[in-house]
């Protein structure tokens, strides 16, 4: 209904004639005024050649008739060296600390916040620009200070307010002549001007944070730009995907994909969606489909944003030039005296040495019920019960119980391309030089049989044995038996060569495992068992911790460890469907705070496609 309203209301608005010098050209071509001039907007008015190019991406997009204007934005960007140093910041922050709301989009100071323009009134928007930027060239600041401020949810410069009295002015003047001229509703900025470093982070990062933060000196060179952007408002509060790999459609529901495409998301819009994929709207051509999750990684919100004109404010000619002196930033009205040497990576080696301990939490590899499905052993056993290979993704061989082999049905194995994607995780980990110290395992013969092959990789093999914790035993309330699986023993996988720890004793033996436990329970479970296994490993040196499980240890281990909240039980399954075999997070612990904190894993994604059965009869000889 709200989509239909924003149709409607757009519609009816006034359309005037647009003067572009670059639209007759696109009009000779043969395309409709509205689209030529929607082409135009949405690559910023820069050349025809960008406009036609956009045409022939979007000749399928089924949107392309509708009325619906760009959201624009005025901001205030710095460049140069202090430009250079926000960057910096923003890349170590999200390593250290993970994403934040901050990292969606450059650094700038809001002037005007987001209001709509027809597409023909655009370039009144440009003239506006030029016409107040040079009004306010002479008393525009020649440098603009910048004090550091710092809450347990935000972390930024705020602007002198002599100077953001300018600003206010200049942002003003902007809002006023853009609503008369391009008959458009335009606000200034009505907060304290700012430049956002973080914002709604954990509190415990906010001491990292901060460290960081003081690395920048705000006296760095910079020239200032007033820049117009712009965004496409139906996918405001959309995710948006950047794709690592091209994906060619197998079916008519798919979305073509080519390597770095942007990809809108409803988050709303996946409950239904099979289990790896997603439904998405293409950036580049406007078409709409399912796509695989894993050729896709998180983009920022701001990528997908258009630059149409920008006003260098010229200061350098205005600016004394200044002794060099160490300069003084303010927390919070304390100043704290920086060297000008001190940089990021300063507090990064520092904070690196600091380092005690990691986890490395795992899923494990695939299992061959997840390829062949529930009814894999059946296609494998012959008339007296004998198992043998129906296909090269099946084990060679299945390990010996003394129950019979339906217990495999619930606890199954990895299948050939599981055990190989394990020893190449390990290989990757050995390549990167990663120290494992101590190795725990789910029960389950799938997480057991990852650690083992992840271990030969490593070339640790019986170096480092397999400590078999059920604690970290998924949540039992996804087990379609509604029963606790017949786990292998320790006997059984020491028998089938299995480099097991037999001295170790587990913080949840087998029989605490309750079926169909709630949420809470499992959560509660996971909190204690990350705890006893961080505490019983010593803390001195710098060993990792590898712990295989399931796709739900990742958060449920790690969220707990870091001091996170837990999810809600909504969110947990569906972020649980994401994580792929073999996906990893990593904790690393800081010695001065004795926390944890979630950091990159030491290693990249394994990424692959599938590889369906073929039977040369059925295709070859088919007529």
């Amino acid at each position: 209904m709200a989509e239909a309203q924003l149709y409607a209301k757009v519609a009816n608005k006034h359309r005037g004639r647009s003067t572009s010098a670059l639209l007759e050209p696109l009009l000779a071509k043969g395309f409709p005024a509205h689209i030529a001039q929607k082409a135009l907007v949405a690559t910023g008015q820069k050349t025809i050649e960008d406009a036609v190019k956009w045409l022939h991406s979007h000749c399928n997009d089924p949107t392309l008739d509708d009325p619906i204007p760009q959201e624009y934005a005025l901001y205030l960007c710095p460049t140069g060296r202090l430009h250079s140093r926000l960057q910096d910041f923003w890349k170590e922050s999200k390593r250290q600390c993970g994403k934040n709301r901050a990292h969606e989009v450059f650094p700038h100071i809001t002037l005007c916040d987001f209001f709509t323009c027809e597409d023909q009134k655009v370039e009144l928007l440009y003239d506006v620009l030029k016409r107040v930027g040079d009004s306010f060239s002479q008393s525009f600041p020649p440098s603009i200070s910048l004090t550091l401020h710092a809450s347990p949810s935000y972390l930024g410069f705020f602007i002198d307010d002599s100077q953001a009295n300018v600003l206010k002015r200049f942002a003003a003047a902007f809002s006023s002549e853009a609503s008369a001229l391009a008959d458009c509703h335009v606000k200034p900025s009505l907060k304290q001007f700012h430049l956002t470093l973080a914002h709604r982070f954990y509190p415990h990062h906010q001491k990292t944070l901060e460290q960081l933060a003081k690395c920048i000196n705000p006296g760095e060179p910079c020239q200032w730009v007033a820049a117009l952007y712009s965004r496409d408002m139906r996918f405001v509060y959309y995710q948006t995907l950047r794709a690592l790999f091209q994906y060619k459609p197998q079916n008519i529901d798919e979305l073509m994909i080519n390597t770095g495409d942007l990809i809108y998301v409803n988050p709303a819009q996946q409950s239904d969606v099979s289990e790896g994929w997603v439904i998405g709207t293409s950036h580049r051509t406007g078409c709409r489909g399912f796509l695989p999750e894993n050729y896709t990684e998180r983009a920022h919100e701001a990528d997908t944003w258009v630059k149409h004109r920008e006003y260098v404010f010229d200061t350098a000619s205005r600016s004394s030039p200044k002794a060099e002196r160490e300069p003084n930033i303010k927390l919070n009205g304390d100043a704290h005296n920086l060297s000008m040497s001190r940089s990021v990576s300063n507090v990064l080696s520092l904070q690196n040495g600091a380092l005690r301990r990691a986890v490395l939490v795992m899923r494990h590899g695939e299992r061959v019920d997840q390829v062949f499905g529930k009814s894999w052993l059946q296609q494998c056993l012959t008339a007296d019960g004998k198992y043998y290979r129906a296909d090269l993704n099946f084990p060679s061989s299945l390990p010996r119980q003394k129950d019979s082999m339906k217990q495999f049905e619930c606890d199954p194995p990895l299948s050939c391309c599981g055990i190989f994607q394990s020893r190449l995780i390990g290989e990757a980990l050995l390549d990167q030089e990663v120290t494992v110290s101590y190795v725990y395992s789910s029960p389950a013969l799938r997480c057991v049989q990852t650690a083992q092959h992840v271990l030969q990789g490593l070339k640790l093999n019986p170096k480092v044995r397999i400590k078999v914790e059920p604690g970290l035993f998924e949540w039992t309330k996804w087990e379609a038996s509604r029963a606790i699986p017949n786990f292998m023993t320790v006997a059984e996988l020491l028998e089938a060569s299995y480099n097991i720890d037999t001295s170790y004793r587990a913080h949840f033996p087998l029989s605490s495992l309750v079926p169909s436990e709630s949420y809470e329970d499992y959560v509660s479970r996971s909190s204690a068992v990350i705890k006893q296994i961080t505490t019983a490993c010593p803390s001195k040196g710098k060993g990792v911790i590898l712990i295989v499980g399931h796709g739900s240890s990742l958060a449920s281990l790690t969220r707990a460890l870091a001091g996170l909240p837990s999810r809600d039980s909504g969110d947990f399954a569906q972020m649980v469907r994401k994580i792929p075999s073999l996906g990893m997070s990593f904790c690393e612990e800081q010695k001065e705070e004795n926390k944890w904190q979630m950091v990159n894993p030491p290693v990249k994604t394994l990424t692959h496609g599938a590889n369906t059965a073929f039977d040369w009869r059925n295709t070859i000889l088919e007529e």
